[in-house]
């Protein structure tokens, strides 16, 4: 009969770890699979939201464009792709591209930027004038034959 019960109270214990395994694999699954997923769809709201026109973008088919008008109440941005007029929903657009002219002004700014005193060269004193050595004879001077 006490056999019986200790059967059965290792049975407990088994279905306690099996509920606490199912526990963590939930968790596991939520921050490898929901949050990130949640933090991608908040960056493209951002996006959306920042659509302005004449920004550069590529459409979710490829289509690269210039936006020409954003309609807020129906969610629609109008693209000119080379004189071609078309309308799509906002959350059709992929990706806005950086304007030519920002890209072409970092790097001159990067430029005058002040190094940190770790790049900086270390100037060298100025050459000190030789001081009076014996010069050389000349036989010193010429190659022995």
């Amino acid at each position: 009969m006490n056999t019986l019960f200790l059967a059965n109270a290792n049975n407990g214990m088994s279905s306690m770890w099996t509920i606490v395994i199912f526990i963590v694999l939930i968790a596991l699954m939520y921050f490898t699979m929901i949050k990130p997923q949640k933090k991608q769809q908040q960056k493209k709201m951002e996006m959306m939201n920042e659509l302005k026109k004449g920004d550069n973008v590529i459409m979710i088919d490829g289509l690269h464009g210039k936006v020409d008008s954003v309609d807020t109440k129906d969610k629609t941005v109008v693209i000119d792709a080379d004189g071609i007029y078309l309308t799509f929903s906002r959350m059709a657009v992929q990706q806005i591209l950086p304007d030519k002219t920002a890209t072409a002004e970092a790097p001159a700014t990067e430029e005058k930027a002040e190094k940190p005193d770790s790049e900086k060269q270390v100037e060298e004193p100025a050459a000190k004038p030789e001081e009076d050595k014996p010069s050389k004879s000349s036989k010193e001077s010429s190659p022995k034959e």
